[in-house]
């Protein structure tokens, strides 16, 4: 014979049975102080509920990443399908609950993998400022082109040149980087710059997958 299950409810993802010692002490401040009380859970219920929202944008290799469980994840689903305004509302109500049953590392998770939606991995931010960092390099320094050579001798070494020439002469003039300065704008940059950018990222890119395909050569020899 099944057990009935105990009614209660969810607070900071940890579940207060009816009638138990918690239940009452936390009612009982409610009662003290009504007002901030209800308004503190209120807020973080709203909290919840609008990054149950956000977990509608995540990406499926994050989204299958978080592990969530099967009801929050059917509830999302269902919530995706839902096109009449009115369902959705209540669906996202429903998703809000779940979310509250979600202990702090969970929600720490999803916060987390939104960031990496929004900001990109740790591993991405570096490759983006290393490609920064060697277009700016290759623009400023004579002797840069050959150490760059050096690193990645694949490189198209005409298109190179031709974008490095292109982008020196896009550069703002003193008399023009002060007025833009003095004015609050932010410097203008040419076609070449944003192409100079494509190109080192992509090599730059190549050259890390070619380690990694090189790495895992290796292991299998080993074995």
């Amino acid at each position: 014979m099944s057990r009935k299950p105990k009614k209660g409810y969810y607070v900071k993802g940890h579940f207060v049975a009816e009638g138990s010692e918690l239940d009452l002490q936390l009612k009982a401040e409610l009662k003290g102080t009504p007002d901030s009380s209800k308004t503190d859970l209120k807020r973080e219920m709203d909290a919840l509920q609008d990054l149950g929202k956000e977990l509608l944008t995540l990406r499926a290799d994050l989204f299958k990443r978080l592990q969530l469980p099967d009801q929050l994840a059917d509830a999302l689903a269902e919530a995706k399908r839902i096109t009449n305004f009115e369902g959705k509302r209540r669906q996202m109500q429903y998703v809000g609950k779940l979310m509250r049953k979600l202990d702090e590392a969970q929600i720490a998770a999803v916060r987390a993998a939104l960031d990496e939606q929004h900001n990109g991995s740790a591993a991405e931010k570096m490759a983006l400022h290393a490609a920064e960092q060697w277009r700016d390099r290759l623009i400023a320094e004579e002797s840069a082109l050959s150490i760059w050579l050096d690193h990645f001798p694949g490189t198209d070494i005409q298109q190179l040149r031709a974008l490095i020439r292109q982008a020196r002469k896009d550069m703002p003039g003193t008399h023009e980087a002060n007025v833009q300065e003095s004015t609050g704008l932010a410097a203008r940059k040419g076609r070449a710059y944003r192409e100079l950018f494509q190109l080192v990222r992509a090599q730059l890119s190549g050259a890390g997958k070619a380690e990694a395909e090189d790495g895992q050569d290796e292991e299998a020899g080993d074995e």
